[in-house]
């Protein structure tokens, strides 16, 4: 395909958040026109806002995303480095998890300055304009024409050789794809709710050490702090949604918080922590499934449009940004052949979305509860040390997953060998600990440990003299039960 062909093709990405503008960028470096249709109003407009600032973790993979952009070093630039989770116990006791080794790390983002960078440095490439408050009304993939609704609420059909759907969970894009013939599609809301909350500095400073995710697991909920630059920190408490509904004045609110989260009263402050309680009500999660994420050679879904996640695992932008960057690096390898390129994009992503899908749900429980035992401890303990001694064939899952680019669904295989492999290790040392163990017990607590094995000699050598042969074999017989006796 000559570089006048790819000049000529158009592309419509519906949606200008994160992955929509992402993926512009993308798609702009390939000389494509490139029309992005964002329904809401552009978030860099002075005295607007979205509501509360959310945090984001940036990880390897969309540190790679970023990187092919060049904007990997102004993103970094503006995160905060979290190297471990900080655990919250009920006591008010803290302890630290470490991510993986003492370079590794994740950071913590804001999800709107993170948007604003990616919206400014898709409008300087002169191939691309961005339409804000264009909502998509209907899409006709195979025909390559969309309907998009303005701020004048005139109706307007634009054709395109492209459709790409980065308009998120509740995708207008895919729910036209759905119509189609062997489209999967599947969605949960999990019936565990999210609301946020803020504990502001303290003196100037953070009220927290800022270089960690701070947990509060509370086996059937939970809290989580990431740090802000501002040196805030935004709050996220998890809760099932009935627990929420029984929290319905401000005493109910202290007492509960003073139950489970007595050590984060003090930073959040009641007066603060009653007003953003009661700011908006519990938001619900729900994860999204779909095969597959193409529709011939003209329409494809990336992001939350294809594979919304509940948010444990932190890997949802992080996902999407890589998304990305497969799709990149697909047509590199097709030399722009959007026929090619979008199969080619379906087979690899839908098995590796729909594991790190499956791993967030996983992992919810993971940071809720089972951090809060020893034994969870210890196999993190062990999986690290395996590491250590064998980085090339032991890697912790999370190791995989946030530090590395290995596929999602590999991971996860992977992950189950290695845990039969300690969990079989693990019962063999423990078994030859306890046959050990219970030998030196037999040993200390028998006066004379070896008259077992004594006493069945003592019955032979007297058969054999008393009955067998009382005479001849009496000499060799007494020898040998007097030398076992000794």
């Amino acid at each position: 395909m000559d570089s006048s062909d790819v000049r000529r093709k158009k592309v419509a990405v519906i949606g200008g958040g994160l992955v929509g503008s992402l993926q512009a960028c993308f798609l702009a470096k390939r000389n494509f026109q490139i029309d992005v249709y964002e329904a809401r109003e552009d978030i860099r407009v002075a005295n607007f806002t979205r509501g509360r600032s959310i945090n984001l973790a940036l990880s390897h993979r969309g540190q790679q995303a970023l990187k092919a952009i060049g904007l990997e070093d102004q993103i970094v630039s503006q995160g905060i480095i979290m190297r471990a989770r900080m655990i919250h116990s009920l006591s008010g006791k803290t302890s630290a998890i470490p991510y993986g080794t003492k370079t590794q790390y994740i950071l913590s983002i804001s999800r709107e300055n993170l948007n604003k960078d990616l919206l400014t440095a898709v409008e300087k490439y002169p191939n691309v304009k961005v339409h804000f408050n264009h909502r998509l009304l209907k899409c006709y993939p195979e025909e390559g024409v969309i309907t998009v609704l303005g701020s004048d609420k005139v109706p307007i059909d634009v054709t395109c050789d492209l459709i790409v759907g980065c308009d998120g969970a509740y995708s207008t894009v895919r729910s036209h794809l759905m119509k189609k013939p062997r489209f999967d599609y599947s969605q949960q809301y999990i019936p565990h709710g999210y609301m946020e909350l803020t504990i502001p500095p303290k003196n100037g400073d953070y009220a927290m050490e800022p270089n960690y995710l701070h947990i509060w697991p509370r086996n059937t909920f939970m809290m989580i702090a990431l740090p802000n630059m501002n040196k805030s920190f935004t709050c996220t408490l998890f809760m099932p949604f009935e627990e929420f509904e029984e929290l319905l004045t401000s005493s109910d609110v202290l007492d509960f918080f003073q139950k489970y989260f007595p050590d984060a009263i003090p930073l959040i402050g009641e007066r603060l922590l009653v007003q953003d309680f009661f700011l908006l009500p519990a938001q619900p999660m729900i994860s999204v499934k779909c095969s597959s994420f193409h529709l011939k050679s003209h329409c494809v879904l990336l992001g939350d449009a294809a594979h919304a996640m509940v948010p444990f695992f932190g890997q949802g932008m992080n996902a999407g940004f890589e998304d990305c960057l497969v799709f990149d690096e697909l047509m590199d390898k097709f030399n722009n052949d959007l026929s090619l390129c979008l199969p080619a994009f379906s087979r690899l992503r839908v098995p590796d979305d729909h594991a790190i899908s499956d791993l967030s749900m996983y992992n919810y429980i993971e940071m809720r509860a089972h951090v809060n035992s020893r034994w969870f401890i210890f196999q993190k303990n062990v999986e690290r040390f395996l590491h250590a001694i064998m980085p090339s064939t032991f890697i912790p899952l999370y190791t995989m997953v946030t530090f590395t680019r290995i596929r999602y669904h590999e991971a996860v295989q992977r992950w189950h060998w290695q845990k039969k492999v300690i969990n079989k290790g693990l019962f063999f040392f423990g078994s030859l600990i306890a046959i050990s163990s219970t030998y030196l017990l037999m040993y200390c607590m028998l006066l004379r440990p070896l008259d077992y094995l004594r006493r069945p000699w003592n019955w032979i050598a007297h058969f054999w003299n008393t009955t067998c042969f009382p005479t001849k074999a009496m000499g060799s017989l007494e020898l040998t039960s007097n030398l076992i006796s000794r």
